[in-house]
């Protein structure tokens, strides 16, 4: 599937690419987990202005690692690395609560038609161009299981998400070429865990669910550095 044909878990560096609303902080505790189990561990921080944009920050994180790279991606994120990770160092992907699209497909599309009764996250109305989620919707739909001070934080430090990104459509995805892994959140309320099930299912990634919220990877980092270490120790094997 990849093109680097044994990878050295020691060798592996991790890159952690955000999504929408958010930044790259976020990570923080997945990081540390990581770190202390002796990986190399880089956080990319999106302008979220354009999945162009986004892809190109996200290359050249890419670009200063040696060696193979493991590329992580939550939510919009995953959009990033669908695209980012053709890029021939890549060797894995790895989905947290994420878009994981098609040819063609960008989360616009992804998000145009609804099934009946799933959650409908608080966006606001474009501001010139920008995206945010309504102040006090925030904590239910994106971080439910997240400490209340910590989500409170996170809706008042929200980074306003390009209409322009939401837009971005993948020229070519990475997982139709690359293994994949994926975390399903099932008491997600920002991308339904049926939806995330089909995604990963389409893209052939190996699959765990987690019981949590759209903030997974803030409520419950053990279970998402689990994950990337998976990751990372199947493709020292392969």
């Amino acid at each position: 599937m990849s093109t680097i044909a044994k990878v050295n878990t020691a060798d592996a560096a991790i890159v952690l690419v955000h999504g929408g609303f958010v930044d790259g902080s976020g990570w923080e505790d997945v990081y540390r987990i990581l770190k202390k189990d002796g990986h190399r561990v880089s956080i990319v921080q999106n302008p979220t202005t354009s999945l162009a944009d986004d892809v190109a920050a996200t290359r050249r994180v890419i670009a200063e690692q040696k060696g193979p790279v493991i590329l992580v991606g939550h939510s919009y994120g995953g959009v990033v690395i669908t695209e980012a990770g053709n890029d021939p160092s890549v060797a894995g992907l790895v989905y947290i609560a994420a878009f994981a699209p098609d040819r063609g497909e960008s989360v616009a599309a992804l998000i145009k038609d609804p099934a009946p009764g799933a959650p409908v996250p608080p966006i606001l109305p474009p501001q010139q161009g920008f995206l945010l989620l309504e102040n006090t919707k925030f904590a239910a739909s994106f971080a439910a299981d997240v400490a209340p001070e910590k989500a409170e934080f996170m809706a008042n430090s929200q980074v306003p998400w390009g209409v322009v990104a939401l837009n971005g459509a993948v020229t070519q995805p990475a997982w139709k070429s690359k293994p994949s892994w994926y975390l399903v959140a099932t008491e997600d309320r920002m991308i339904p865990p049926p939806a995330q099930r089909f995604m990963s299912k389409r893209a052939g990634s190996s699959v765990v669910e987690v019981k949590g919220s759209h903030a997974v990877y803030v409520s419950q980092p053990e279970a998402v550095a689990d994950l990337i270490k998976k990751a990372a120790r199947s493709l020292s094997t392969n």
